[in-house]
């Protein structure tokens, strides 16, 4: 109720004014003031505490009266239920004891009970799904387990090695150490097999082989960085295999041949006799044919599944003759015509042939004291491991194959088990039916031994190489365009081919790589590159088993039972083991050469998730860690701050944008070189079956934001019929045990005076109170359109307006700004606020203390809370008293105003009380902030981030009150955070 001068009736001259009073117990009286003659009241809008009375003598107005009593009345009561920073309160900071409840129910953690939740009234079965029969067989897949997966796999594995490489590798290693290098190869593939058949009966299979095994069960980078090597390593040992198959036809054919021949000197085995000379096919010679031979296979090739399928018994028939001629030959040895090193099956023979004889060779393998070569036993094993691959060529092709969960384990399990006995048996076969020197000097001693010419054995030999470079040549181009098709790496792009296409860039590709280890001609040297390209896939297939076996997730059902986790680490240790004994250095480059891939996919390629292993073992790791942090408070050394980032609050953004821009920068902030997890959430007020479309795509909006700010962080859209249900469903329900957010942050609500945002503070307000209840920390910022970006460096202070104990997170808040490089130039300063002056020096210095024990730098500086003339006396400056009075007397008028209209706009008489309020609370609420804002805006004035404790709420204290003390605590500081901690210590100065 204001008043003027002016002249009246005698109503007006007697009208009398109201003012209410506090009593003693808090409650409101309201007293009748008489006004003065001549005085004529004026009703303007204001409540009649502030009327103001002007006489002929000048204004005489109360505001000066009640301002300068609560100055001398008013200490911290604002912050009244909140434990001080005092000497007491200090002792019990950074672990040494819990800090005292802010709350009575101390240490609980509090539900909020919502409305009651909406029914949906649709019927159980309102949408019924209809399964239609799916048909999982790839088109084309005719294929079955015998030319599917056995034909191809045997042909792979028996092939030149056997025939013009494993008598002489007997005759090095001797028939024992043979038959340890044999079982140990075998034993390799065969435990990679039993892996293979349990991963390939876990499910349907596309394309791609060991390339589609691996990459859904490791991952794509895995998955694509082993395919790779492994598409190498097939289109390398199709060079092998050709090569094998033009020395077998030059060696046969000598007249064939274009440049003459290499010669070599043998030592004359007696004294006085002639030296034996030995010819062996030119490298151009290999190299021409080679690469014509390449030509023709992949011609073949380009003809498709089907001609190859045909022309397959023709090569694989002749080498099953040549190997049943073979054994008749070594029973009827020694024969007329044979050499005098073939004597036949000999139980002498095989004694002296028991043990190794490692020596010297020149590169074509001959026995030669100078030898550039010298052959061991882990030179042998990279040797002959070719001759045991070949085990995939049936899963190559499972996109052709009928049934991949039958035909890939018996085909491939049978064709190991097959070979493998026939290496035991001829190891044993060849080592006794020629002595030593026969078996290292005749390449050609299968041949030799042949029932009844040699010459069946020779047209196996091409033939059966040939088989397997065919074999070779169709497998690696499937993989190449299994690997394209995934569209994991756009620069394999060009290699694509649609199911029952054939993959013709692909196949030239591989050609030109075949090709081009054609023309190096030296199958030795080939041989130990191809060995380390086709472990390291076994090792792969291994390791997936291994990883799907130990997490034994709920889609892990194998068809094939037969299969244990220890098989399959034993297989991945023998690979890695029998690599590092080939060699080490190929071992170093084939692995280096799959890092430098796995970098390019992890860098170049796009993101795919196909439900690998290691999402599945990164999921059962939370579940077992979180179970293991259990719900128990986490100590203060492993605490870690998971703020909730309240991201549209207020309702002020555009629909489009789903986040403010500088909003992520801030959370990133909070973290320590950026460990740990942030939560982004909006909530969407409306119906959830109206709003979830609309919330879907909010959340995706949410999240790509996120990614864009490189915040590590998810993202949350929420509906609820308001902003406040919302957020108490989310505090309850968000996060499991101690991963729950600890720290809200939101923007401070500077538009809450705008009439269309009415319910803002009442929604502020109510969002601090539940973040009370239960027990999360808050961070309000304010200046959020000034937040520094990751390169603004910013010079200054940091200053820490230490009020309340709040288990030290405004101290470490302090730290976490100063480890990020827009801060790192900025010194901290601590301001403690004390009552009185008497406990000042004694509370900086148990401060310096006790920051000292928590290793932080900075300076304490105690601040007093005097009134403005005695800072004026000490300073000798103007405080702003005058407009600390205006602002004063500004907000008690708004709030009395606001009080007015709403308690006209009340329906009952309940809601008019909640509208009422303690005017002697207020007004030393208002003066405290008052306060605090004079002393920041003293000391901080050009401080790049100021920190304050954030007071609660008090209670029955209508919003719109706390509201005007936060306005004016904030009021005129450009970038400011205001904390709030919980009832845990987040610090310790123990270590």
């Amino acid at each position: 109720m204001g008043v003027e001068k002016g002249g009246g009736d005698a109503d007006d001259a007697n009208a009398t004014g109201r003012r209410e009073s506090p009593r003693a117990n808090g409650e409101l009286d309201v007293v009748d003031l008489e006004v003065p003659a001549g005085i004529k009241p004026v009703n303007t809008g204001r409540s009649s505490q502030n009327a103001r009375f002007d006489q002929d003598d000048g204004p005489v107005s109360p505001t000066d009266e009640i301002f300068d009593q609560t100055e001398r009345e008013t200490k911290l009561e604002l912050f009244e239920i909140d434990s001080l920073v005092d000497v007491v309160g200090l002792k019990s900071m950074g672990g040494q004891q819990p800090p005292q409840a802010f709350s009575p129910r101390a240490g609980e953690e509090i539900a909020i009970t919502l409305g009651r939740p909406r029914v949906r009234r649709n019927p159980l079965f309102a949408h019924v799904l209809v399964l239609k029969k799916i048909n999982f067989q790839p088109r084309g897949a005719k294929l079955g387990t015998l030319m599917g997966v056995f034909v191809p796999c045997l042909q792979n594995i028996l092939g030149i090695i056997f025939y013009i490489r494993f008598s002489w590798i007997v005759g090095l290693a001797g028939i024992g150490q043979s038959l340890v290098l044999v079982s140990l190869c075998c034993l390799c593939t065969f435990l990679t097999g039993i892996s293979l058949s349990a991963i390939a009966t876990n499910g349907a299979m596309k394309g791609g082989g060991p390339y589609y095994l691996i990459g859904r069960a490791l991952g794509p980078e895995v998955g694509i960085s082993i395919g790779l090597c492994f598409f190498l390593g097939n289109a390398v040992a199709g060079s092998l295999y050709i090569l094998g198959a033009v020395e077998t036809f030059l060696d046969a054919l000598p007249g064939a041949g274009i440049f003459q021949e290499s010669v070599t000197q043998l030592a004359p085995a007696a004294a006085g006799s002639s030296p034996e000379i030995l010819k062996s096919p030119s490298l151009h010679d290999l190299q021409v044919y080679g690469v014509i031979v390449t030509i023709i296979l992949c011609l073949i090739v380009f003809g498709g599944v089907k001609i190859i399928n045909r022309v397959a018994p023709a090569f694989l028939i002749p080498v099953l003759l040549s190997v049943f001629l073979i054994f008749i030959g070594i029973f009827a040895a020694p024969r007329r015509g044979d050499p005098s090193g073939v004597t036949g099956l000999r139980w002498r023979t095989l004694h002296a042939n028991w043990g190794p004889e490692y020596q010297r060779t020149n590169r074509a393998g001959i026995p030669a004291p100078d030898g550039i070569i010298y052959w061991n036993f882990e030179d042998l094993l990279g040797l002959f491991f070719p001759a045991v691959t070949g085990i995939m060529a049936g899963s190559n092709r499972s996109a052709s194959l009928r049934d991949t969960q039958r035909s890939i384990p018996v085909g491939t399990l049978l064709a190991i088990a097959s070979t493998t006995c026939l290496y035991l048996i001829s190891a044993i076969m060849f080592g006794s039916v020629a002595n030593r020197e026969e078996l290292l000097t005749n390449r050609l001693l299968t041949a030799t031994l042949a029932w009844p010419v040699p010459a069946v054995v020779q047209v196996g030999i091409i033939l059966s190489t040939l088989g397997a470079a065919l074999q070779s040549l169709t497998g690696a181009p499937r993989l190449l365009a299994a690997i394209a098709n995934d569209d994991i790496l756009p620069v394999l792009k060009y290699f694509k081919a649609p199911d029952g296409v054939e993959p013709h860039l692909a196949t030239l590709f591989t050609m030109f790589i075949c090709s081009s280890c054609v023309i190096i001609g030296d199958l030795d040297l080939i041989s130990p590159v191809i060995t380390m390209f086709f472990l390291l896939c076994y090792a792969g297939v291994n390791l997936s088993c291994l990883l799907l076996d130990l997490l034994d997730a709920p889609s892990w059902r194998p068809r094939w039972k037969f299969h244990h986790w220890s098989f399959s680490l034993l297989g991945a240790l023998l690979c890695i083991v029998i690599m590092f004994l080939i060699s080490w250095i190929f071992t170093t480059v084939s692995l280096a050469l799959a890092s430098l891939i796995y970098y390019y996919v992890s860098l170049k390629g796009k993101a795919g998730d196909w439900g690998d292993g290691f999402k599945s073992a990164y999921f059962q790791l939370a579940l077992r860690s979180l179970r293991s942090l259990g719900a128990n408070n986490v100590h203060p050394k492993n605490w870690y701050p998971i703020p909730l980032i309240f991201c549209k609050p207020w309702g002020i953004l555009p629909q489009d944008v789903p986040c403010h821009p500088k909003l992520a920068d801030f959370a990133n902030c909070m973290k320590k070189k950026g460990r740990g997890m942030s939560i982004f959430v909006s909530i969407s007020e409306g119906e959830y079956i109206d709003k979830v479309d609309e919330a879907r795509q909010a959340c995706r909006l949410l999240g790509t934001y996120i990614d864009y700010k490189n915040c590590e962080g998810v993202a949350e859209v929420i509906i609820a019929k308001d902003v406040c249900e919302g957020f108490r469903g989310i505090v309850q329900t968000m996060g499991l045990g101690n991963l729950k957010p600890n720290i809200v942050c939101m923007r401070y609500p500077e538009i809450w005076r705008d009439e269309q945002h009415g319910r803002v503070s009442d929604v502020f307000v109510s969002i601090i109170n539940d973040c009370s209840i239960a027990n999360k920390a808050v961070v309000i910022v304010k200046g959020l359109d000034e937040w520094p970006g990751e390169y603004q460096k910013q010079y200054g202070t940091i200053d820490l307006y230490w009020i309340v104990r709040d288990g030290g997170l405004m101290l470490l808040l302090s730290q976490l700004l100063r480890a990020k490089d827009s801060f790192e130039s900025c010194k901290i300063q601590v301001f403690c606020i004390s009552e009185e002056d008497t406990e000042a020096e004694e509370l900086k210095a148990d401060v310096k203390k006790f920051l000292y024990d928590l290793r932080m730098q900075a300076e304490v500086i105690v601040v007093t809370m005097k009134s403005w003339e005695a800072h004026q006396e000490d300073r000798g400056v103007d405080t702003g008293r005058e407009d600390a009075m205006e602002a004063f007397s500004k907000a008690r008028k708004r709030i009395a105003h606001r009080s007015a209209e709403l308690k006209k706009k009340a329906a009952s008489i309940e809601d008019e009380v909640q509208h009422s309020y303690n005017e002697q609370q207020v007004n030393k609420f208002l003066y405290t902030s008052l306060k605090l804002n004079s002393i920041i805006m003293r000391y901080s004035r050009m401080a790049a981030v100021v920190l304050v404790s954030l007071p609660p709420p008090p209670p029955k204290h209508p919003s719109y009150c706390y509201m005007e003390y936060m306005d004016l605590l904030v009021d005129g500081i450009p970038r400011l955070l205001m904390v709030r901690g919980y009832r845990r210590d987040v610090i310790t100065i123990f270590t």
